[in-house]
């Protein structure tokens, strides 16, 4: 008779070996170091004084840094009628205050059409510019600091030029006293007018705003 071949018993599995913990010790985990503070971003050197010295020096009376005022935009405006119906002339005036805000001007055109002025609908009439952020700020330095010492017989701005929100206005008789004017090449010596709108609401903290700034007023 044939023996039956009897299967023998396999070994047992080997237990997996405890796999090495992934944490490792308290002492030698590198501790990260904590991100630094990102610094003040300056779009020029007025900007950098509102923020270093105006802001802190107004937080006394408001309290809160969001309810301290500022610039909230500065808008220009140069009427060209005279020379609407002259292309080159009214594209030179565009292209000098695109020069001296440093941004492109928008034309501003009629709004309804007035016989005795021989002004029509939809006749352009002007050039516009509104200005926010760094742009404003440059076009505000330039102004201060080297456009109105230019003007002739200058006294100071005019510190009742306020409406009853606390926007500022002045007029610029010369577009010359902007250094990016060519005199050469002006066809024309004219003027614009010049908008500062604030977030005040009043003439008195609008005021108290721009004298901070530097903006030259004259004795009342």
């Amino acid at each position: 008779m044939e023996e039956k071949k009897v299967a023998k018993p396999k070994a047992p599995a080997k237990a997996a070996a405890p796999k090495a913990s992934a944490a490792k010790p308290a002492a030698q985990k590198a501790a990260k170091p904590k991100s630094a503070a990102k610094p003040k971003v300056y779009f020029n050197r007025l900007h950098e004084k509102y923020l270093n010295e105006v802001v802190p020096s107004m937080m006394e009376k408001y309290g809160n840094i969001m309810a301290v005022p500022k610039i909230e935009k500065v808008i220009l405006n140069m009427g060209l009628g005279d020379v609407k119906d002259d292309t080159k002339k009214f594209t030179s005036a565009v292209d000098e205050l695109g020069l001296i805000t440093g941004q492109k001007a928008v034309i501003t055109k009629a709004k309804k059409s007035i016989s005795n002025f021989k002004l029509r609908e939809g006749q352009r009439i002007g050039a516009k510019v509104t200005l926010r952020g760094k742009n404003m700020y440059l076009f505000l330095d330039k102004l201060i600091s080297v456009a109105l010492p230019r003007v002739r017989d200058f006294g100071g701005l005019n510190p009742k030029s306020f409406d009853q929100f606390g926007n500022f206005a002045l007029g610029i008789k010369e577009q010359l006293v902007f250094p990016e004017i060519n005199y050469d090449k002006v066809e024309k010596i004219r003027g614009f007018d010049v908008a500062v709108v604030t977030t005040a609401g009043n003439k008195e903290d609008s005021l108290e705003l721009l004298k901070a700034l530097g903006f030259p007023f004259r004795k009342k």
